[in-house]
């Protein structure tokens, strides 16, 4: 960091470079051990925060658009990127699409609520996660936050011989007209041979 004056000016004023990006400015200080105590703090801010300098605020919905559009142009699978499009949609409805990027914490991002399945609220999470990333590759934030994923249980039971038995016998006595009983069985007899999950 360099701290000098100018001709004619009273102030001290600041010079260096952080990620490539040059702050320079004034202290507004005519001492010599206050101008590095501003300037010092100066550095600090830029290294944390990369936004020394006020800027128009990049919120993630801004960064939402951004983002979309790197999905269309960037190497992935078709359903990865249906995966993305859909977190995205669920993230719009949450508090945390008009918050600043350098305002979004971890706290922030476990405080979020989605409806549905744990499974569906980790395609919003990994979609936040993988924005923040970019947003750091970017350069639009110096860090990103942590992203914390929700326990996803998987299933528990399992359609064997003696689960069909039971649901068969348990839908005869539903007060269900015999086409219903039927087709009910035709399905359950169709979710064991093919395979489909319940």
């Amino acid at each position: 960091m360099k701290l000098f004056k100018k001709a004619k000016f009273r102030f001290y004023w600041f010079d260096f470079t952080v990620r490539g990006q040059r702050y320079r400015g004034s202290t507004g200080e005519t001492k010599a051990v206050y101008a590095t105590k501003v300037a010092s703090m100066k550095l600090a801010r830029a290294l944390e925060h990369g936004d020394l300098f006020p800027t128009k605020p990049i919120v993630l919905s801004d960064l939402s658009e951004r983002f979309l559009a790197w999905l269309e142009e960037a190497r992935l699978e078709d359903k990865t990127r249906k995966f993305y499009k859909n977190g995205c949609r669920l993230l719009k409805v949450t508090s945390i699409f008009s918050m600043r990027l350098p305002d979004i914490t971890t706290e922030d991002t476990e405080r979020l609520r989605f409806p549905g399945s744990a499974a569906n609220a980790n395609c919003a999470l990994r979609t936040l996660r993988r924005m923040l990333h970019k947003a750091e590759e970017w350069k639009l934030i110096a860090r990103c936050p942590k992203v914390k994923l929700m326990k996803e249980h998987g299933r528990s039971l399992r359609l064997d011989d003696d689960a069909e038995e039971r649901l068969l016998a348990a839908s005869t006595r539903c007060n269900w007209r015999p086409r219903t009983r039927d087709l009910f069985g035709d399905i359950v007899i169709l979710m064991r041979d093919t395979g489909m999950t319940e």
